[in-house]
């Protein structure tokens, strides 16, 4: 019996399909359609009782500069970036050679090793948040861009792709750069970091969202303004400058927001790349 769908059945289930993911995007998409919205409207159109996306009178002056003039913002956007920026560096540094090693080389107990690496990806951070506040104000680091960045600087999420990635990468080429007389480090940064490029754009990405608006443990490790991250600078806006000035609120969270999507949009096709590649051999 033919099991070949005809072209009418094949046709609904690609309108069906569509239909259904251009719901899904629009129900995710809505909240920042209307923080933009927001972003640009007066005041006295923000609590209308009805829906209107585009205001009447446009606030884009007032609102963008407001966000700028009752909060440093600017500070708040150099401190994410600083913090990310390191998070990424020194979690790459730690994740390809442990990857290379889990991935390419033998050695006794390295399945076992693999299972503590898949064994902490189900720790979630919430649970060693006490610990590391503990240990970090025995050492004196709280309050600081350190307090920021060395709980994260090890990544199992990292080592666990670039791990899967390796995989896919011929150990004919390894044998190669053996014979050329390279190190087991040489080969790392300068064979396996070349071709692992797509896996680490699209690990850069997962690493840099996440951190760039990880509100939970900024909050617990600074309390000082000229550390706060984004989402922390943000939030000290409305509370103790904008008030109830949902506006220029909106315009600070836009403007938070648009270092993202502007990178995911630079780095999209090889993030795709990335996650269709790995773990394909």
């Amino acid at each position: 019996m033919s099991t070949a769908r005809s072209p009418r059945a094949s046709l609904g289930f690609a309108v069906l399909r569509h239909v259904l993911l251009l719901g899904a995007a629009a129900f995710m998409l809505a909240p920042f359609v209307w923080m933009l919205s927001t972003s640009l409207k007066p005041q006295t159109e923000i609590f209308l009782d009805h829906i209107r996306l585009w205001p009447e009178q446009l606030a884009v002056v007032e609102n963008y500069t407001a966000a700028f003039t009752k909060a440093p913002l600017l500070r708040f956007l150099m401190n994410g970036a600083i913090v990310t920026i390191s998070i990424f560096a020194l979690q790459v540094l730690v994740a390809l050679p442990c990857a290379y090693a889990l991935a390419k080389l033998r050695f006794r107990g390295k399945e076992a090793l693999f299972a503590v690496v898949l064994l902490c990806l189900l720790i979630p951070p919430h649970a060693i948040s006490v610990p590391l506040f503990l240990l970090f104000y025995q050492i004196g680091i709280l309050n600081s861009y350190a307090a920021l960045v060395v709980p994260f600087t090890i990544s199992v999420f990292g080592i666990f792709l670039m791990r899967q990635f390796f995989l896919t990468v011929p150990d004919d080429l390894i044998d190669a750069a053996r014979m050329d007389g390279i190190s087991e480090f040489g080969i790392v940064w300068r064979v396996m970091l070349p071709t692992a490029i797509p896996a680490l754009t699209a690990f850069g990405i997962f690493s840099v969202v996440a951190h760039w608006n990880d509100y939970f443990w900024p909050l617990i490790a600074i309390n000082s303004e000229h550390l706060l991250t984004p989402p922390l600078g943000v939030a000290a806006f409305r509370n103790q400058e904008a008030g109830t000035d949902f506006g220029p609120l909106m315009a600070a969270a836009t403007i938070v927001i648009a270092p993202l999507v502007i990178a995911f949009l630079m780095a999209q096709r090889r993030f795709i790349e990335g996650i269709a590649l790995t773990g394909m051999k």
